[in-house]
Formats: C-alpha cells, structure tokens, sequence
C-alpha cells in the first residue's frame, strides 16, 4: 500500500463551542481525566519542543508531571539538550497526542525553573532506581557504550544501598507558562474541530479555527 493511501475516517464525535470549558486548564484536566480513563498508554506523555541558538528546532518526549493554573510541570537533567535550549530561549510547544480519542492538545508559552525546594519535594516521592538513574546519566552527553552507564548505575546502588540520596544540582523541572492551548477533535470527512485558547491581558479568548 502507497502512503498517500492509508487514512480513515475520525468517528467519536465532535466538539463544539458550548460544550467547552471557560479556562483551557480546566478543559485539558477533562481530556486528561478522559484519557487515563481510557486506559490510553502512557496518556501524561508529551512532546516537548525547543529550539537552539541556531534556530534548530528539535522535539523529544517526556511526562507531564502536574498542572495547575500556574502551568504545565516536567522534569530533566538540567545540562541535557532541551535545558540548553530554553537558557538561551524560553520558548516552548507541548503536544498530547491522544490518537485513540481522536484528539490533540498544542500548547505555547515560556518555561521558567522550578525553585529548589519543588525539586525536592520531587526527587523524593521518585523510585529510588529512578532517582539513581537521575544521577548516572548525564543526559544529552555522548558515551562510548551502554556499559558505562550501567556501571555508573550500579555504582551508586551500591554507595546510596543504606542511605538517602542527595538531589543532584545538575538535575529539575520546568514550568510551562502557557500563552496559548490548543484543542483539536477530529471530524469525519476531515471536519475537524479545532478551538484556540490565547491569553490576552491575562484574560482567555476563544477561536474556533479552520482545520
């Protein structure tokens, strides 16, 4: 089969105006809320996209770890690639792709550092196997084999094996402040639905977009 061949028709429904929620937090909160019980895999994944001092854009996925009014929360090495990249430019795009659902959330804004004591309050409530790997891998960094880090991993198993684990410096979360939010539904014979949440004076307007 040629690729321009596969498609299919998106059957679960529509969205429309009235049935959307006034603040766009509230509404993802929904879908989410939708999405995990749907048994959807993974449903908290999201790409993340970010843009180096060339103008380079790259993406990468991680998991969402909480959301609020204040915005959208994740964690990372803070020397990896994507951290780099937001030194220089705070400007970041998030994406849910919930293909079972029939749906998509696109998000804008700026991503600003957590404060130490929110890595913290992170870092502990982790799986202690997860918090060790937080320390052995320096993420982004090139390594001549799989073995070094698995060594280095198993390493700090052995130093931490009685004791608690420091939160490395090198290691915490972004919030994602954002500026637009994004809601898509997709619509048979490719009438998808679309809504467009912008934040305007610190208030939220509502488009409904072409699709």
């Amino acid at each position: 089969m040629e690729l321009a061949d596969i498609r299919r028709e998106y059957t679960k429904g529509g969205l429309r105006r009235k049935d959307l929620k006034e603040n766009p937090i509230d509404q993802f909160n929904l879908w989410l809320e939708q999405a995990i019980r749907a048994n959807l895999s993974d449903p908290t994944a999201m790409t993340v996209a970010t843009v180096d001092e060339n103008g380079m854009p790259f993406q990468r996925i991680v998991l969402l770890k909480s959301v609020d009014e204040n915005g959208f929360v994740f964690y990372t090495n803070l020397g990896s690639r994507k951290a780099q990249h937001l030194e220089h430019n705070s400007k970041i795009s998030l994406h849910f792709p919930w293909h079972p659902l029939e749906r998509q959330v696109h998000i804008t804004g700026t991503a600003e550092k957590l404060t130490a004591m929110e890595n913290l309050k992170y870092f502990t409530s982790r799986p202690k196997e997860s918090q060790l790997a937080a320390i052995a891998s320096r993420q982004s960094s090139r390594i001549s084999a799989r073995g070094v880090l698995e060594g280095k991993f198993l390493e700090l198993k052995q130093k931490f094996a009685n004791g608690d684990i420091p939160v490395p410096s090198f290691w915490g979360g972004f919030r994602v402040k954002p500026q637009s939010v994004e809601f898509w539904q997709g619509g048979e014979h490719r009438l998808h639905d679309r809504f467009l949440f912008s934040r305007t004076e610190g208030e939220w307007q509502i488009d409904r977009l072409a699709p």
